[in-house]
C-alpha cells in the first residue's frame, strides 16, 4: 500500500525535522505551511518533502487541503511536533494493499514539561490518522479536528509521539490561539456561557484528570497539567461568554 503524509506546519521547523526524519518509510511527505518566515523550506528540501503553501482556515480544513494535495489514496497526518515510532512505521508499511478498514487508529503518547504524560486522560489515545481519500475526510471543525468516515477504524501497533508542550510558554501561546477558536465554534453553534458555568466547568476537569484520571500518578508534570488543563477550560468558556455578550 502507498501512503502519503501529509502536515501542515507554521514557523516551526525545528520540531518538523525531527517529524520528517521519523518519515522515510512514507512514499510522498506533502508539507503545506501557512507563510513560516523560518529554516521550514530548507528542513522539507533536505528530506525531499513537496511544500506548498495556503492560508490558515482552520485545523479540519486545513488538514483536508493537505490531504487534498497528495497523490496516494491512503494518508497519514502528522503533526509538526509528532514522531512516528519505528514500530508504528512499520505496522503502516505492513498493511495489504487495499485494507477493508476506510481509517486507522494510532496511539499518541504526549509530553508535557519534560515527562511523557501516560495519565491524566492523556494516555492511552487512539486518534484517527491513517485514512483512505475516498471514504474518508477531514470534518471542518476549526480546532480539535477529527476525521469522519462511515465503518469502524482499527488500530495500529506503535506510537506516535507528540512533544506537545517542553514550556509553559508553549502551552500559553497555543491556550490563547485553540480557546478563542473554539469559543469562536461553540458561539456558531449557538452555545452561550457565564462566569459560573466557566468556573464549575474548569474545577470538574481539574478533579477528573488528576483524581479520576489518575493525573497524581505523572508527579508535578501531571499536578501542572491538571491544572492548566483547568485553565484552558475556563479561558474557554469565559470567551464564549463575552462572545455572547457581544451578539
Amino acid at each position: 500500500m502507498k501512503v502519503s503524509v501529509a502536515i501542515i506546519t507554521h514557523d516551526a521547523a525545528g520540531p518538523l525535522e525531527r517529524c520528517l526524519a521519523s518519515l522515510a518509510f512514507a512514499d510522498e511527505i506533502v508539507v503545506l505551511d501557512q507563510g513560516s518566515t523560518d529554516d521550514t523550506a530548507a528542513v522539507c528540501a533536505r528530506f525531499g518533502a513537496a511544500l506548498h503553501q495556503t492560508e490558515f482556515v482552520g485545523f479540519g480544513p486545513t488538514k483536508q487541503r493537505a490531504a487534498d494535495l497528495c497523490r496516494n489514496r491512503w494518508v497519514l497526518n502528522v503533526d509538526t511536533d509528532e514522531e512516528v515510532s519505528p514500530e508504528l512505521a512499520a505496522a503502516v508499511t505492513g498493511l495489504p494493499a487495499e485494507p477493508a478498514a476506510p481509517a486507522y487508529a494510532v496511539n499518541r503518547l504526549s509530553r508535557f514539561l519534560g515527562r511523557w504524560i501516560r495519565h491524566c486522560g492523556w494516555h492511552p489515545e487512539y486518534v484517527v490518522r491513517l485514512f483512505d481519500r475516498e471514504r474518508a475526510r477531514f470534518d471542518d471543525a476549526p480546532v480539535h479536528e477529527s476525521v469522519v468516515f462511515a465503518g469502524t477504524a482499527e488500530r495500529l501497533p506503535g506510537l506516535l509521539r507528540h512533544y506537545t508542550y517542553e514550556t509553559m510558554e508553549q502551552y500559553v501561546a497555543k491556550l490563547n490561539q485553540y480557546t478563542t477558536l473554539a469559543a469562536a465554534d461553540l458561539h456558531g453553534r449557538g452555545r452561550r456561557g457565564s462566569p459560573l458555568q466557566a468556573v464549575v466547568r474548569a474545577e470538574a476537569t481539574f478533579w477528573r484528570m488528576w483524581l479520576l484520571r489518575r493525573g497524581f500518578l505523572d508527579g508535578w508534570s501531571g499536578v501542572v497539567l491538571c491544572r492548566a488543563s483547568s485553565f484552558y477550560v475556563l479561558t474557554k468558556y469565559v470567551k464564549l461568554w463575552r462572545l455572547g455578550r457581544r451578539s
